[in-house]
């Protein structure tokens, strides 16, 4: 049966409520017991456990934590897409400044009535730039999540293809909502308009959505909090940042950082002794996303092929297969 670490491994997932690390160390224990020669308990293991998943998919989640049920509803709700906020800045692997900064929008977020009351200003325009995958917007996550708040992403060059003509009555509804409906509210790919201050007659429209776009953030007197995210913040209009409370740059981890993600990510799976040097290097300049890929990767292998554990050799594999895959 399941040995001590694994079933420590389980009821820790349990607790966490992390379905999936619940299940993978379930087919652990199935695939040892297979080996064992009991294939009869590891098929009824088996079944149980996709019984068990199939049942999941089919109920509704209901989150323990404090959840706003505010929406916005009417035209504006097909503007905004809502994404599930379960994480904590806990859960999030940040450089000690970055973790720091983001800290503090919380700490005035939460403290923002007592803010407002001596006239103080709440951080609650932000501006994140970095790379793809380097955690802008799971940190916004975890922001609505430690604030009770939904999450609504609005994708800035989508709104411009496919309301051309309408982009700005669309973002004048956006903002309405953002002023009656206290949420984080997302600006993706914000470099779409960003580019555009001083560009030429035929992208007039989005040059028009953007100079609205500052106005409207300028007079934003509700709570909500609003992020701005682009993967080019070096080639913004300077002059677009002094509208913004605050500009926090997201880079890409080093290998102390990268090893925290990996031990995070592993802590409940078998696994044999990590040879941190080799995976130093077959990390180095991959981003958090990638080297949380290339975890799953190694742990799907290890299901898959039935080993008792996750292997050097497979996680290597999988992170320099990351790389091959930024590479193209």
């Amino acid at each position: 049966m399941a040995n001590s670490t694994q079933l420590k491994s389980l009821l820790q997932s349990h607790s966490d409520g992390n379905d999936e690390r619940f299940y993978a160390v379930a087919l652990q224990v199935a695939a040892a017991e297979a080996r064992k020669g009991h294939q009869r308990l590891a098929d009824d293991l088996r079944k149980l456990i996709e019984q068990s998943r199939q049942q999941a998919s089919s109920q509704p989640r209901i989150s323990s934590g404090i959840v706003s049920v505010a929406q916005p509803l009417g035209d504006v709700a097909e503007l905004l897409e809502q994404v599930p906020s379960t994480v904590k800045l806990s859960d999030l692997v940040l450089e000690d400044s970055l973790a720091k900064r983001v800290e503090r929008v919380l700490r005035e977020q939460q403290n923002l009535s007592r803010l407002k009351e001596n006239a103080l200003r709440p951080r609650q325009r932000l501006l994140f730039t970095g790379p793809p995958g380097c955690g802008k917007t799971i940190t916004a996550s975890a922001l609505a999540g430690e604030l009770g708040l939904p999450l609504f992403v609005i994708r800035l060059d989508s709104l411009i293809s496919r309301f051309l003509g309408e982009s700005l009555s669309k973002l004048r509804l956006i903002f309405e909502a953002i002023e009656a409906t206290r949420a984080v509210y997302l600006f993706d790919e914000f470099d779409s308009i960003g580019f555009t201050r001083d560009a030429g007659g035929e992208v007039a429209e989005m040059r028009r959505v953007l100079n609205s776009f500052l106005v409207f953030i300028e007079q934003l007197q509700g709570n909500s909090l609003i992020i701005a995210a682009t993967n080019y913040g070096p080639k913004l209009d300077k002059a677009l940042f002094r509208r913004f409370d605050d500009l926090i740059e997201f880079g890409l981890p080093d290998s102390a950082q990268v090893r925290k993600i990996i031990k995070r990510l592993l802590r409940n799976i078998a696994k044999e002794r990590l040879q941190w040097k080799k995976i130093d290097q077959a990390a180095a300049g991959l981003s958090y996303s990638e080297v949380t890929r290339a975890c799953e990767e190694s742990i799907k292998d290890m299901l898959i092929h039935e080993h008792d554990q996750v292997t050097n050799a497979s996680l290597i594999t999988a992170l320099a297969e990351r790389r091959v895959y930024l590479n193209h």
